[in-house]
Order: C-alpha cells, then structure tokens, then sequence
C-alpha cells in the first residue's frame, strides 16, 4: 500500500484513456447542405464556362464585322471628299462618333493586339474582311485604343475609336454574375437541406425523448404531405404508445413482486425462528431467505425505471455513509484519496446504491490471496466540468477478454470471482444507474493486479 500511496501524490495518475473522447461527426444538414452547395456551385460555375465557351466564336465575329465595318465607311467617306471636306469630316466623325483619322506615318510605333484567343480570333477575322495591309494595334504612339491601319490609294491611315465599344464583358462582371448565382444556389441548397433534415431532426429530438422515458412529448406529425415521412411518424408514434405501456406494466409487475415475494419470505422467516428448534439449522435457513430477498433486491434494482431527478451530492458524504458499515469488517481496508469538496450532479438513492455494489463487489470478489483481506482503493478527482471516480481492490483480477462482459446481466466470470449466491447482476445495475444519472461506466484491469471501476460523472454548478 505505501508503493501506491506514491502513485496518488501524482496528479492525474489514474486520468489515463478510461474515458475516451467521442469524436463529433459533422450534422447531416450540414453534410447535405455541403453537396447540394457544391453540386449547385459546380454547376453554375461549369455552366458559366461553358457559356464564355460558346460566345467567343460568334463575339469574334460580330466585333470584326463592327471593325470592319467602321473602316470601310470611314474609307469610302474618305474617298469621296475633296481635300477641304476631309478636314470637316474628321472633325465630325471625332465629336459625334469619337473616331479618329489621322495620317499613317513611317516613323510611328505601334503595339499589337493581345496575344489571347478572342483578340487574335478578331484580327484575323479584321484581316480577312479588309485585305493584306491591314494592321490592327491596341496602341500607337504610346496612345491607347483600337487602332486599324488601312491605304487609300497610295495613302495611309489610322483610325482610332474606344476600344471599349467592342471588348467583352470585363471579369468584373462575369465575377458578379458568378457570385450573384452561387449565393443562391447556396440558399437554395440551405433551404432544400432544410426542409430535407427537418423531419430527420423530429425523430431524432422524439427518440432521445423515448430514451429518457418521456413518451408524452415524443408524438411525431402524422399529417404531414410526404407519404414515406408520415409512414415513419405513424409507426413510431405506434411504437412509443407499446413502450408506454410496456412501461407501465413493468412498474405495475415490480410492486407485484416486492409485495407477492416479499411478504412470504419475511412470514417464513418469522416462521423459521418461532419453529425450528435447532439453531444451527434455523441460522441456515434464515440465510437462506435473506439470500432469497437479496436477490429479488437485485432483479427490483436492475428493472427500476430509467428517470431520475438529478440534484446536487455531496460525492465524498456518499462515500462515507456506504463506508460506515464496512470499515467494521475485519476482511476490509480501504485507502481513500478525496479531494474537498467533489460536488456531482446524481440521485443520492443512486448513487449509494451504485457505491454499494461496487463496495460489495470489492468485497466479495477483491480479496488478497497472501492475507484473504480486501484492500480498496477509493480515488476521487476533477477533469474539466467532470469528476472522476476510481474504485479498485487488489484482487486476482478477471481475463482481459472476460472484461468487457462482466457489465452483462447475468454473466459470471471465473471461479475466483462467483459465488453461488451471485446473481450476476451487480455491476450491470452500476453501469445502468450510472447511464441514467448521464454518466459513463468502465472497467479496467490495474497494472498491479485487481479491477478497477472508473466512474464519470457531471461535476455541480458552483
């Protein structure tokens, strides 16, 4: 025991991987609302592509027809007025029209067109409607536009007009009509993953209603439109009035067995000490009926009803009150490790009954082979908003592969830990009392030897 006591001074000692944390999957709104977003963005975004796609061929072409257009008329214009009139109607065609023509000379500097898909397609269509010669250039003289260079003649010429009036749609537009469609394609899918997971979301707040006992409030819709959902609310509805009234039954058995076993067995333990005349036989049969009456205690306890009213305990007077009679056993000695004060939030009831039968599983099963006594290890401590309850002896210990079943009703491990008068009940009436008091139940095998019980429970407000 004093090698232990080195081991407790050590904080989080016992705080090993009993409890593991659950892992939080993502809701399935949030899953169906992340594919049907992607889906719809997808689309929109493929379908946006695939537009800019199928518009540059013709865009090409219409600009290069405009283009050509332009020229044509500004050289037929040219053509057909005397060298005073020209001046005039360059004067004209700037103000009113905002195109410009001026003299090409040999000594001007020009910079191509873009090198991108749609501008080359426009300058070669340019090209082909005007013939060779033909130059098209996105600045001259370090003067930005659409420039075409073109002859009359023997005289050459730039025309120059707003290069905007024949680009396409600039990105910023094609970026808020991408955008404008994938906010409500995300509120569509929002809206569809919705109404999808509402009635997913029903059942779901109706069945942990049925876990915790309350069927009053589990009733689903039976009216709803969708023909499969109102199926399922019928047979659901169907099946918490059945757990209704299974339950009820159940509450009305358990007062018949308490009162139809109960009675006869304390009248025939009156009976044994007024009739039988040897004590060593009347001792024998009076442990017998005491047997009998624990184990109907123990089939009451694992069948009591799942709701309890949870309130704030005190964990280290709890500890005390189920001690009290024990400490007086010669068979027993018990190493407490409590920080002051433990608050849990449990059902007082509960919680001594689950300390109990941890205590007399201890007992029972948890004694030394060198000095047939059992040594109990009672650990308290504080994780977070959780308080941690360890309860270990040093005996044989059980298989490491008998661990897991010793928490199912009715199981009985090996030798060292049955006895005849064991019901197998025990520790799964602590792990069933624990889960309604919102708790976790585990058990492990120690380092040294022995089983240990590791209790979660809520750590009290305040």
């Amino acid at each position: 025991m004093t090698a232990n006591k080195d081991r407790w001074s050590e904080p989080g000692w016992f705080d090993h991987d009993i409890f593991p944390s659950y892992k939080v999957g993502i809701s399935l709104f949030w899953r169906t609302f992340f594919l049907l977003a992607l889906l719809l963005v997808g689309s929109v975004f493929a379908w946006t592509q695939t537009l800019r796609e199928l518009e540059f061929e013709p865009r090409a072409i219409q600009t290069a027809n405009q283009i050509a257009s332009v020229v044509n008329l500004s050289r037929a214009a040219v053509e057909h007025a005397d060298a005073i009139a020209r001046v005039s109607l360059f004067k004209t065609m700037k103000d009113q029209e905002h195109v410009t023509i001026r003299p090409r000379e040999p000594h001007d500097i020009f910079v191509p067109f873009d090198d991108d898909y749609l501008n080359q397609h426009i300058e070669d269509q340019i090209l082909t409607r005007l013939g060779p010669g033909t130059v098209v250039a996105k600045k001259v003289n370090n003067v930005d536009g659409l420039w075409v260079g073109f002859s009359i003649e023997n005289d050459r010429y730039w025309i120059q007009t707003e290069r905007n009036r024949f680009d396409e749609p600039a990105g910023r537009t094609w970026l808020i009509w991408l955008l404008t469609a994938a906010a409500l394609s995300l509120a569509g899918a929002a809206f569809i993953a919705r109404l999808i997971n509402r009635p997913l979301k029903d059942l779901s707040i109706a069945a942990s209603r049925v876990r915790d006992g309350d069927f009053e409030a589990s009733t689903l819709d039976e009216s709803v439109n969708t023909r499969e959902i109102r199926a399922v609310n019928i047979g659901f509805n169907r099946m918490t009035k059945k757990l209704a009234k299974i339950e009820q039954d159940r509450a009305v058995m358990l007062a018949g067995i308490s009162h139809d076993l109960r009675t006869p067995l304390a009248r025939l333990r009156l009976e044994t000490e007024l009739s039988v005349a040897d004590p060593q036989a009347q001792q024998d049969m009076i442990n017998d009926i005491a047997q009998l009456d624990a184990i109907v205690g123990k089939f009451l306890d694992y069948a009591r009803p799942g709701t309890l009213g949870l309130t704030a305990v005190a964990l280290n007077d709890a500890v005390d009150i189920c001690l009290t009679p024990m400490r007086k056993r010669p068979d027993m000695q018990f190493k407490l490790a409590l920080p002051e004060p433990l608050m849990v939030l449990a059902d007082p009831v509960e919680l001594q009954r689950v300390l109990g039968n941890l205590l007399e599983n201890a007992a029972r099963y948890g004694k030394s082979s060198k000095n047939g006594i059992a040594e109990v290890d009672i650990l308290g401590r504080l994780r977070d908003d959780k308080v941690i309850l360890q309860v270990r002896d040093h005996g044989p210990g059980v298989p490491p592969e008998q661990l897991k079943q010793l928490t199912t009703p009715f199981f009985r491990g090996q030798a060292a830990r049955t006895e005849a008068n064991s019901t197998g009940l025990g520790l799964a009436i602590v792990e069933q009392a624990v889960a309604r008091m919102g708790g976790s139940f585990e058990l492990s095998l120690d380092t040294s030897g022995g089983l240990c019980a590791n209790i979660l429970l809520q750590r009290a407000p305040g």
